[in-house]
């Protein structure tokens, strides 16, 4: 049995203690002391199992799970800052949040809210974390989400729209050519911000920057005709941040080893 897997077990077994007596301590407790932190890289497989544990009982146990997810997300920063144990506890909370959301529609609008809010974060594991509820939410409830996130890229906040792009940066991309076009669609909509905007010192710009410095690179992985004229144009800006985003999907190796004639193409033409 693997590291999740092991998760897996021991959070159900808790999960039953909550369902029982409503109360958290003790998964909670097993959260944070088996989130890795401090430390460079948190548990993922425990936040992953979380995750699958919730999602596979979401139907059942809808209300109970919505209401530990959004108790957990309320954790501030002041409560759990960067880096600690307790952090874990919101990060768990937001990806939650995204599977509840996935497995019950009613709860969807409220879910797209919350998480909506929580790409404001000032901890990037939550931030982090809103973009993998995002992929779940996309993933089950497609419709619906991606018209909510529209409006994030239109007229929400430069960490909104950094979300969108890190919730649909994903290998499926090259499984799905309607998405992977709609992800291309808001990838040009977002570089338009990133244009328009005019505080570029800002740490939400760099933030937002700083995402599209990868996530290009999955949706031209998926859709390479279309997006590498794209990043041809892109190529041909006189833009400092437009090239830094450029040049930076241009060193991932999903690119180099799979498009190297492309790559060498665009590199020439900066």
């Amino acid at each position: 049995m693997g590291k999740k897997d092991n998760h897996k077990q021991d959070l159900r077994a808790l999960f039953e203690g909550f369902y029982e007596t409503n109360e958290v301590g003790e998964l909670t407790t097993y959260i944070a002391s088996n989130s890795a932190l401090p430390g460079r890289r948190a548990n993922l497989e425990l936040a992953a199992a979380f995750s699958e544990v919730v999602e596979s009982v979401a139907e059942e146990e809808a209300d109970a799970l919505w209401t530990l997810c959004a108790k957990l997300v309320q954790i501030s920063a002041d409560e759990a800052p960067v880096n600690t144990p307790e952090e874990f506890l919101p990060f768990c909370g937001v990806i939650g949040l995204g599977s509840v959301g996935a497995a019950s529609p009613t709860r969807l609008a409220e879910a797209l809210a919350i998480i909506k809010k929580l790409a404001n974060d000032p901890r990037w594991r939550m931030r982090e974390a809103v973009g993998g509820a995002l992929h779940r939410l996309i993933a089950a409830q497609s419709e619906i989400t991606l018209a909510e996130l529209e409006t994030w890229v239109a007229e929400g906040s430069l960490l909104e729209v950094r979300a969108v792009a890190a919730g649909i940066a994903d290998p499926s991309l090259s499984e799905n050519e309607t998405l992977a076009r709609w992800a291309l669609t808001q990838h040009k909509k977002i570089i338009e911000r990133v244009l328009a905007e005019k505080d570029r010192k800002s740490d939400d710009f760099r933030t937002l920057r700083k995402a599209l410095g990868y996530t290009l690179s999955l949706v031209v992985q998926a859709l390479p005709e279309d997006g590498f004229a794209y990043m041809s144009q892109l190529a041909a800006w006189q833009d400092k941040d437009i090239l830094w985003i450029v040049k930076e999907n241009l060193k991932k190796n999903r690119l180099i080893k799979h498009f190297p004639q492309a790559v060498k193409t665009i590199k020439e033409r900066l």
